[in-house]
């Protein structure tokens, strides 16, 4: 860092990936980092959904966030999407190629990726 205007930039850049996490969308991203999630690759997973929310420009629709233990262990990296009024989609096994593609196909285009869900591991 060699003057005040590139830490600066520094600083704009990185409060756009904390305002994500921070925000008050209409629909919410609840990554699962306690020890087992981020032991199990958590911790690339929501960075990956912070930037790709934020590539979407998704920023005032969606929050980004994260929590403590879901419960779920032996299906860590595990993500709920949840939107006001629609049954929460708990996403298991997740990888940050996996967060790609929910950011494309469910928060961009409103279709579940079904085939990573809690729901489909069940069946």
């Amino acid at each position: 860092m060699k003057s005040l205007a590139e830490l600066q930039a520094i600083k704009e850049k990185m409060q756009n990936k904390v305002a994500l996490r921070e925000g008050s969308g209409e629909m919410r991203v609840v990554v699962g980092m306690a020890t087992c999630g981020i032991a199990a690759g958590a911790r690339p997973v929501l960075s990956t959904f912070v930037e790709e929310v934020n590539n979407a420009d998704l920023s005032g629709k969606v929050t980004v966030s994260q929590t403590g233990c879901i419960g779920l262990c032996q299906y860590e990296p595990i993500v709920e999407v949840i939107e006001a009024g629609k049954e929460k989609i708990t996403y298991i096994k997740m990888t940050p190629d996996k967060a790609k593609r929910v950011v494309q196909e469910h928060l961009v285009g409103g279709k579940v990726v079904a085939e990573y869900t809690f729901a489909k591991e069940n069946a």
